[in-house]
């Protein structure tokens, strides 16, 4: 799925990285616990996560991991920003909870990456 069509599905805000909408995601994983995070060897994933601090692009960018939303309304701050901008990093904010995204995206044809 194009990550421009899953942003308007789970009514999501851009934050970083518009140049990357045209990319397709076929995987996501939903955690908040960056341990996990780093546990993961594939490309081309989508986090979904509620954990909204600067850990979770440092481990994003560990992982090679471009597409992350930020779920329950959680917002960027600059640091978060500047930081996503810097690895191009497709950021999107959303006021759904992890579940309900996760739900919806398994639901469009996302498949989990466990």
């Amino acid at each position: 799925m194009k990550l421009n069509r899953l942003i308007q599905e789970i009514e999501g805000k851009v934050i970083t990285g518009e140049a990357l909408l045209e990319n397709e995601v076929e995987f996501a994983y939903s955690s908040d616990l960056m341990s996990d995070v780093l546990t993961i060897d594939k490309e081309d994933i989508l986090l979904i996560t509620g954990l909204n601090n600067i850990q979770t692009i440092r481990t994003a960018e560990m992982g090679d991991i471009r597409f992350i939303i930020f779920a329950r309304n959680k917002k960027v701050n600059n640091d978060i920003k500047t930081l996503a901008e810097e690895n191009e990093m497709l950021i999107i904010e959303s006021p759904w909870s992890v579940f309900k995204i996760s739900g919806t995206l398994f639901n469009l044809g996302i498949n989990p990456l466990f």
